[in-house]
C-alpha cells in the first residue's frame, strides 16, 4: 500500500469539524480500491516548514478548507511547499495562483468565455451603481475575489444599499436568471480526463447554489457538447499539470456557457454520484504516483 498526504483544515477551527471527516472518509475509500492509504494532516500546520510532508511520494489539498479566510498564511504555505522538495496535486503555484479569482481575467484574455466582470481593490456604492448600467442587468452579484462557498457574496438590485461589503479585492457581474432556472453545471476532470458532470440549483429565492444553502444537486450523464467545449478551453487556458479540476459554468440568457470558476484547490468532486464511487479519481492519482 502507498501511504500519502491529504492536508484538511486546521484542527482548532470549528467551522469544518462535522463535514470534512465524511469527505475524507469518501477520498479514503476510493483511493484504497486502488491501493493508496490517506493520512490527513492540517495544512496549517506545514505553512513555515514542509517536513512534515517530506516522504510522502504525493499530497493532495483538496480537503485544505478555510485558506480563503487566512488567506495570507495560505500563500505563504504555497510559497514554502513551492521552494520545497514536496510534491503537490494539483502543485503549489496553481493553489497559489487559483486562489483568488482574478485569475477569471487571465483566462479571458487566453480566449475563455465569462461573464462581464469589474474588478475593485474596494467596492463602493458608486461602483455598484455603474454596473448596473454597465452590464444592463437587473441585479449584480458583489464578492470577494477570495472567497470560497459564497463566502461574504451579496446580490443587490437597483436602489439597495451596499451594506457589509467584502473588505479588499473584490468583483461585480451580473447575475444571471440561468443560474435559478437552468442551473450551475459542474464538470469534472482526472488526470485531464472528463469523469462525471452535476447540474446544482439554489432552492427558490435563493442564488446560492452551495449545499449548506439547501443547494440541489443532480447527476448529469450527458452534458452539452458546448459545455464539455467550454471546460477544454479552460484546461487549455492553463499551463501547469493538474491531477485534478471542476470546471463551474452557467448558460447566460442566449444558451452561450460562462465559465463561474475553476476550482483547482480542495472542490468537491461529489465522488457519491461518480461512476463507481470515485475510480477515475483514484486511478488518476495513482498514475501521478506510478509516474516517478
Amino acid at each position: 500500500m502507498t501511504r500519502i498526504a491529504v492536508l484538511t483544515p486546521d484542527a482548532a477551527d470549528p467551522s469544518y469539524a462535522g463535514q470534512w471527516p465524511g469527505v475524507l472518509e469518501r477520498l479514503s475509500a476510493a483511493l484504497a480500491r486502488a491501493g493508496i492509504v490517506v493520512e490527513p494532516t492540517a495544512w496549517t500546520d506545514h505553512i513555515e516548514d514542509a517536513g512534515g510532508l517530506a516522504d510522502y511520494p504525493l499530497v493532495l489539498p483538496v480537503i485544505a478548507w478555510g485558506y480563503h479566510r487566512d488567506h495570507a498564511r495560505w500563500m505563504q504555505a504555497c510559497a514554502t511547499w513551492s521552494a520545497s522538495a514536496v510534491r503537490l496535486a494539483n502543485p503549489a503555484p496553481v493553489l497559489a495562483w487559483n486562489s483568488d479569482k482574478s485569475y477569471l481575467g487571465r483566462l479571458a484574455d487566453k480566449g475563455v468565455a465569462i461573464p462581464p466582470t469589474l474588478m475593485s481593490q474596494g467596492i463602493t456604492q458608486s461602483q455598484v451603481n455603474a454596473a448596473f448600467d454597465s452590464f444592463g442587468s437587473d441585479q449584480v452579484i458583489v464578492k470577494p475575489t477570495v472567497s470560497g462557498g459564497a463566502w461574504r457574496t451579496l446580490r443587490l438590485s437597483p436602489g439597495q444599499a451596499l451594506t457589509d461589503p467584502p473588505v479588499g479585492a473584490a468583483m461585480i457581474q451580473p447575475y444571471l436568471p440561468t443560474i435559478a432556472s437552468h442551473g450551475e453545471l459542474s464538470l469534472l476532470f482526472f488526470g485531464g480526463r472528463f469523469s462525471h458532470a452535476v447540474l446544482k440549483r439554489p432552492v427558490d429565492g435563493d442564488f446560492r447554489i452551495q449545499v449548506q444553502y439547501g443547494g440541489l444537486y443532480t447527476p448529469v450523464a450527458d452534458p452539452p457538447p458546448a459545455a464539455l467545449a467550454l471546460a477544454r478551453t479552460v484546461l487549455d487556458a492553463i499551463e501547469e499539470p493538474l491531477l485534478y479540476a471542476r470546471i463551474d459554468m452557467v448558460p447566460d440568457a442566449d444558451g452561450r456557457w460562462l465559465l463561474m470558476e475553476a476550482e483547482l484547490i480542495e472542490p468537491d468532486f461529489y465522488l457519491g454520484t461518480a461512476p463507481a464511487g470515485g475510480d477515475a479519481f483514484a486511478a488518476a492519482v495513482r498514475g501521478w504516483l506510478d509516474a516517478d
